[in-house]
């Protein structure tokens, strides 16, 4: 297979929104692909028809698109190897459980989940390592109608050697053996019929020629499951799977759809930047060459599995937050406009000059699109009243400072802001902080925020005339 055109897939469960965790693993697939000249597919691992959704799946293929990451097959681009939802690959998954019992490979398991749950318990008692006990492996056929006759629906195991071993060379981790009297016959089929994860994932990845699986490593111990399936299916085109360390949150807990928290969709909807949220999943155990917003075209360029850091790395989201910073320094000025502009509120101050002008000068002092607007309102609004800190800013420095600043000129030339800012040091016998920390205060009513020397001149003359008055009366 090493002359095969690379192709990888992303084979997510529609059942909800992504986290992080299923980003990277995204990610790195279409990384290694591109990176190859490879194909990227999409596929649903549908099969829990109570729990997926096709909203699910919309939402999910429209988070990939908005992030970059193109299909190049999948239910909606379709492919050579359609279909691409598990729910209607049933006559694949049907045809390889008839051949693994009738190779022998396979048995029909009655077992109850009591049952089941007591076999546990008695290994875990006496120091073993739990594995099915093996009570339905060889019954008759006189055995399995009793079991039937008294109402037991039964699941199909597949039966693993009882000697042996399964290696493969594992793209991150490197070599790999699992023993094969470790590993206990698993369940392939469901008790209504419906394939298990290890079936279907295995059948779906040969069946459509993927070469590649990168995944997260809590999908380690299910490789050697899989490989033993295409083995006894007859499968010879077998993917190389490389398993990468879990995201964690801050409290050392792997991300999860059930926890929340790291949520593409109230990412996206808070306004992070898509380049900024590939740079920092990129370097969540990996490493590219450079500094700075990378595109994706070079990131795939760069991509090694066997460079992807062993074990886990937590998700920081300060670290987070330096990206979208970074992300948002790049941008024109009208693509940081349009980016802030989908955040306008119903009640949005107008602004008195051009919309990218405008970002442009609150752009260090923006991280999301509603910062935008929180300082518009700030700057423009006349009603705006200080805060806490800039009235005792404003306070302190006394109406003295303010008269004294409308004595140099009202309204004042704010075109011009360092002049007149300079000459109103001179008239009030102040400079350095004891002048812009006063002005700051009265005339955007906070200390700290964007550069005055960016922002006065946007403002209206009269507004920062009556702004000075109202503190000079005080």
């Amino acid at each position: 297979m090493a002359d095969d055109p690379i192709r990888t897939r992303f084979a997510p469960s529609p059942t909800g929104a992504l986290h992080l965790g299923n980003v990277r693993t995204a990610l790195f697939n279409w990384l290694h692909a591109r990176g190859h000249g490879g194909r990227f597919i999409l596929r649903s691992e549908d099969t829990d028809a109570e729990r997926s959704a096709d909203t699910s799946l919309t939402a999910l293929t429209e988070a990939l698109a908005w992030l970059g990451l193109s299909v190049d097959e999948g239910p909606e681009e379709g492919g050579p190897y359609g279909p691409y939802r598990q729910s209607e690959r049933s006559a694949l998954y049907d045809d390889a459980l008839g051949r693994l019992q009738d190779s022998g490979h396979a048995y029909r398991c009655y077992c109850t989940r009591e049952e089941l749950a007591e076999a546990r318990r008695r290994q875990l008692a006496a120091g073993r390592p739990p594995r099915y006990p093996g009570t339905c492996r060889d019954l008759d056929a006189h055995e399995r109608a009793e079991r039937e006759a008294a109402g037991r629906v039964p699941t199909i195991r597949f039966r693993v050697p009882d000697e042996g071993s399964v290696m493969f060379d594992d793209l991150v981790l490197g070599p790999q053996t699992a023993r094969l009297r470790e590993i206990g016959d698993f369940i392939i089929a469901r008790s209504d019929g419906s394939p298990a994860f290890f079936l279907a994932n295995a059948v779906d990845d040969a069946a459509m020629a993927v070469t590649h699986v990168l995944r997260g490593e809590d999908h380690l111990t299910n490789t050697p499951r899989q490989l033993l399936l295409l083995d006894a299916l007859g499968y010879g085109r077998q993917p190389r799977y490389g398993h990468f360390g879990l995201i964690m949150d801050m409290d050392g807990r792997p991300l999860s759809k059930r926890r929340g928290g790291a949520m593409l969709d109230q990412l996206r909807d808070q306004g992070y930047r898509p380049e900024a949220l590939i740079n920092h999943l990129v370097r969540i155990g990996f490493a590219p060459p450079g500094d700075g917003i990378i595109d994706l075209d070079a990131l795939a360029g760069a991509f090694d599995p066997a460079r992807v850091a062993h074990g886990g790395a937590r998700h920081d989201a300060t670290a987070l937050d330096g990206w979208q910073r970074q992300a948002l320094e790049g941008l024109d000025a009208d693509a940081l406009w349009e980016w802030m502009a989908v955040a306008e509120p119903d009640d949005a101050i107008g602004l008195p000059v051009a919309g990218p002008v405008f970002a442009a000068a609150v752009r260090p002092n923006v991280l999301f699109p509603g910062d935008g607007w929180h300082w518009a309102q700030r700057l423009f609004d006349p009603d705006a009243e200080p805060d806490d800190a800039a009235r005792t800013e404003i306070a302190a420095a006394g109406p003295g400072f303010f008269r004294s600043a409308l004595a140099v000129q009202e309204p004042a030339p704010t075109a011009d802001f360092g002049a007149w800012a300079k000459a109103v040091g001179a008239a009030a016998g102040v400079k350095g902080r004891g002048l812009y920390r006063p002005l700051r205060a009265a005339l955007t009513n906070a200390v700290e925020g964007p550069e005055l020397g960016a922002v006065v001149p946007l403002m209206p003359p009269d507004l920062v005339a009556a702004r000075l008055r109202a503190c000079a009366a005080d």
